[in-house]
């Protein structure tokens, strides 16, 4: 292919006649305008790929053929024409003649892979960076229809109340109310409302925990600290049920509506609250009845039950992130860094498999105190040292087992920092998406 990179040659202005003056070349070269840019190019160059679409010019037999492969033939100088990007076009003439497919860094990656279906080239020969750039922007282009999808359906659903009823007029405000803030005053109300709920739910849950009410729950008591409390939770959870039940309401499709993430979420921050309340009506009747060591044990399970699924009341706070696009860009980044996240925890259990040895090793031969009982145990130091958390609860004290204490600390720093750049970019590009995507949605919502 070298030979034929030396011979494929561009074309300057008034070049093109002096260079096919002799009839011999126009059996032996053909000249490709592309955009207005002319490459005199070997038949033999072309014979390389007959599957693409310049590989087929010489099959052809007559000129309604060759039509039908580009978009104009001038007989007189042997020259076909075709309107498509010149600038891709260098690329893949480059690929034709010398092997080598790259991505243009001026160009966009999407309209790069139509010119090569155009072409008729495989994405495989593109280099590995250039095939994973250009991954990227087709799961980036298909998370943007789908996010285009879900907003034409939602004015198309929109479309659907557009009749003059009452009904159909009172479910396109319900609509626009709990599902788009920014679709007026009512839809901010709303939102405001629906996040001082949230707030609300985690302070009474902070209180919740705090050491008398808990020494009052324990005993059996209810002071009035702990009836306001349950009063306060209950208004929270009556709130988000009625919102819920006004969603649900105004969804068409409630089997779709019932498997969106932030929905179940819901599901799963609501039904505790209930499920409690029965729990602990069953057990306040069978603590009525006398029993003996048998019903103190299920008492502590029903106690146990309980405190667990109070403690999924901290899910109102997942709620969030119907209002919040930070959270959606968290939610976002960690969707599209599944792969990051897995080289994260690779290299802490490798390095945390390398240094818990070494460390209990060192200080079972030379260390003072015996913290280092067993690997196991080291495995805790391993990673409260490779995260740089360092609790100080286990402390190398001799020597090669500080040594092992400073690689472990340094080989930490950086195997965490290889990953964490890439999530980082990943995070800045999912935030700027999602904000081009909300004032796209708004704008449409004005218009």
């Amino acid at each position: 292919k070298g030979i034929f990179y030396k011979k494929a040659k561009l074309l300057h202005p008034g070049e093109d006649l002096c260079c096919l003056a002799r009839l011999d070349d126009r059996t032996r070269f053909v000249i490709i305008n592309v955009g207005g840019i002319k490459y005199k190019v070997p038949w033999t160059t072309l014979e390389n790929c007959p599957l693409t679409r310049l590989g087929k010019l010489k099959s052809c037999n007559n000129y309604d053929e060759i039509m039908n492969i580009c978009d104009d033939y001038d007989v007189s100088c042997n020259e076909f024409f075709f309107d498509r990007n010149p600038s891709a076009f260098r690329t893949i003439m480059t690929f034709l003649t010398a092997g080598k497919l790259r991505l243009l860094r001026e160009m966009c990656a999407l309209s790069f892979q139509e010119e090569l279906v155009y072409w008729g080239i495989e994405e495989d020969h593109l280099e590995w960076c250039c095939k994973k750039r250009l991954r990227q922007k087709e799961e980036e282009a298909a998370e943007a229809r789908l996010y285009e999808g879900e907003m034409v359906f939602s004015e198309t659903t929109q479309c659907a109340f557009q009749d003059n009823s009452r009904l159909n007029l009172c479910m396109r405000k319900l609509r626009d109310m709990v599902e788009n803030p920014h679709s007026g005053i009512p839809g901010k109300i709303f939102a405001c409302i629906s996040v001082s709920f949230v707030a609300i739910t985690a302070v009474s849950l902070c209180i919740s925990t705090m050491p008398d009410v808990r020494e009052e729950e324990d005993r059996g008591e209810c002071s009035q600290k702990c009836y306001d409390i349950f009063v306060l939770e209950t208004v929270c959870v009556a709130w988000f049920s009625f919102e819920f039940l006004l969603r649900s309401i105004q969804a068409e499709n409630k089997c779709a509506f019932l498997k969106t993430p932030l929905n179940i979420i819901d599901v799963l921050a609501i039904l505790p609250f209930y499920i409690s309340l029965i729990v602990d009506m069953v057990s306040t009747k069978n603590s009525s009845k006398p029993a003996g060591g048998a019903g103190n044990k299920y008492l502590e399970r029903v106690g146990l039950v309980l405190r667990f699924l109070r403690a999924l009341r901290i899910l109102y706070v997942m709620r969030l992130a119907r209002h919040s696009l930070g959270l959606q860009t968290l939610g976002l980044t960690v969707r599209r860094c599944t792969r990051e996240f897995g080289l994260l925890l690779l290299f802490l259990c490798v390095a945390m498999a390398l240094f818990s040895p070494l460390v209990y090793l060192a200080e079972s031969e030379l260390g003072a105190k015996h913290e280092f009982t067993s690997v196991p145990t080291s495995y805790w130091w391993a990673v409260i040292s490779m995260t740089t958390v360092g609790y100080g609860d286990m402390v190398p004290r001799s020597i090669p087992g500080q040594v092992v204490a400073l690689s472990s600390i340094l080989s930490g720093i950086l195997l965490m920092a290889f990953p964490v750049t890439s999530i980082f970019h990943t995070f800045s590009r999912s935030y700027s998406e999602l904000k081009e995507q909300q004032q796209r949605a708004a704008s449409r919502q004005m218009r």
